[in-house]
């Protein structure tokens, strides 16, 4: 009815697509490890409503403003690259500094809204995401297709659930396995620098990136 055709292959290659590593994995397996299965399901639920915005833009063309400007993919990525090296700069100092939990007058909601919201911008900033849902989508919505965003809404939102539920997964995993080899608290600073330096080096690479 919406022209969507070869659902089941969408779904599978959504699933693959989502089980690769990246910046949505590695920050969803750093919180999971160092700060429990709630940490890491929180940033997996940030970088869920991250994808919304993705979602959002395939439905109704901003998408293609990126694949055809030049000027507007720059920007975008030059912000997006930015923060990234932004957030890994933070959870390198932050993990080095581990200052003793009691010594920190801040409340679990604060720090889990802060994760979130660092999930949800890690997603949201990243052209690169926009740029996938412009290529891949279309591939599975009939070109005849009468309500276009309507399809696009559809598709994004099964990609964005397999997606989400894959991190959730993830981040409950990891947290049982450090958790089960009581490492996590001498594991976590460590995991957390080595996943800041891998966002430090997300964002380069996606500063020098090329639009194709």
């Amino acid at each position: 009815m919406l022209g969507i055709h070869d659902l089941w292959l969408f779904i599978v290659s959504g699933i693959l697509f989502n089980m690769a590593p990246g910046p949505d994995v590695i920050y969803v397996v750093s919180r999971s490890a160092g700060q429990g299965a709630k940490a890491g399901m929180t940033a997996a639920l940030g970088i869920g409503a991250g994808c919304c915005v993705h979602i959002l833009a395939a439905a109704v063309g901003l998408s293609a403003v990126l694949a055809a400007s030049a000027t507007a993919f720059s920007v975008i990525k030059l912000v997006g690259a930015a923060y990234l090296v932004y957030a890994g700069v933070r959870m390198i100092l932050g993990a080095r500094k581990k200052t003793a939990p009691e010594e920190i007058p801040q409340t679990p909601e604060i720090r889990h809204r802060g994760i979130f919201v660092q999930g949800f911008l890690t997603n949201a900033l990243n052209p690169k995401v926009a740029l996938f849902f412009l290529a891949f989508l279309p591939q599975f919505i009939d070109p005849a297709a009468p309500r276009k965003a309507l399809a696009f809404a559809v598709l994004g939102g099964i990609l964005n659930c397999t997606g989400t539920t894959w991190n959730l997964l993830l981040a409950w995993s990891t947290a049982r396995v450090a958790g089960g080899l009581g490492r996590a608290r001498r594991l976590g600073p460590y995991l957390t620098q080595g996943a800041g330096a891998l966002f430090v080096a997300f964002g380069v690479k996606l500063a020098l990136s090329e639009q194709s």
